[in-house]
């Protein structure tokens, strides 16, 4: 088991969220994310000095529970997290807020594919001031390793950080950006035997194991993104092991190369 499993099961948890919405029709629609289809943005994805490429796309209309919302797709496996985040799934306006939903099927690696609901999941609001919080969810995910049951416990909040009259990327300057960061905090306890009795272990203490910084310029969509991935697992009492390493850490940047948009 490398650590694209944990790796993926955490940006797993970033897409598990519900959220409430507040709708005001008087509210001008953003346009910070354009959304027509055959819009498309190709990223240089760089992750630990590797580099790979990601091309996202508008494919078209699709109505879920009687909503219309705008279809996601890349052109190959994406290799970025914010390319991964959208991938097959939808997102539709409310106001100045931008919202995801959709069903994403993940295989692990240790069973069959886990399918799980997305719920209109709020990734920007134009209005939003700085360092406003945009949204806080919790839930749990039980996964099994090893023979071993995991209990994720994860806590996802999305906040606006900050607005920048002119921001420069990848020798681009741009206007009017605004930077949104995703923090999962994350534990993970499974139970094991200790002398024939059974024990609760703690296999991850809560801590922020992904922190994701989005840029979005205004009449363009994502400029640039800068996720870091780190966690450090806990040792297990009585000789108990994990094909998990028992730390990871991952730096990924994904830098807008080409568009097309139109609002």
């Amino acid at each position: 088991m490398k650590m694209k499993f944990l790796i993926s099961i955490l940006t797993t948890i970033i897409l598990l969220s519900c959220t409430t919405e507040n709708e005001n029709s008087l509210e001008p629609d953003t346009n910070y994310l354009p959304l027509a289809i055959n819009n498309y943005w190709k990223y240089s994805v760089k992750t630990n000095g590797t580099s790979l490429k990601d091309s996202l796309y508008i494919s078209n209309d699709t109505l879920i529970s009687g909503k219309t919302y705008k279809k996601f797709k890349t052109k190959n496996l994406p290799a970025g997290f914010y390319s991964n985040s959208l991938n097959k799934n939808s997102i539709r306006k409310s106001g100045t807020t931008l919202l995801l939903s959709g069903t994403l099927a993940l295989d692990f690696g240790v069973g069959s594919p886990i399918n799980l609901n997305l719920n209109d999941f709020v990734i920007f609001n134009e209005n939003a001031s700085d360092n406003q919080q945009l949204s806080i969810i919790s839930g749990t995910i039980n996964q099994t390793v090893d023979v071993y049951p995991l209990v994720i416990d994860y806590i996802l909040t999305s906040t606006e950080v900050e607005t920048f009259p002119t921001y420069t990327s990848n020798n681009r300057v741009y206007t009017d950006v605004k930077r949104v960061k995703i923090v999962l905090n994350a534990k993970i306890t499974t139970n094991i035997l200790i002398g024939g009795f059974p024990y609760t272990a703690s296999i991850l203490s809560p801590q922020n194991v992904i922190v994701s910084n989005q840029y979005y310029a205004k009449n363009i969509g994502m400029v640039y993104t800068n996720t870091l991935i780190n966690y450090q697992l806990n040792s297990l009492p009585g000789g108990t092991t994990l094909t998990i390493p028992s730390t990871g850490s991952q730096s990924q940047d994904e830098f807008l190369d080409v568009y097309n948009v139109s609002n």
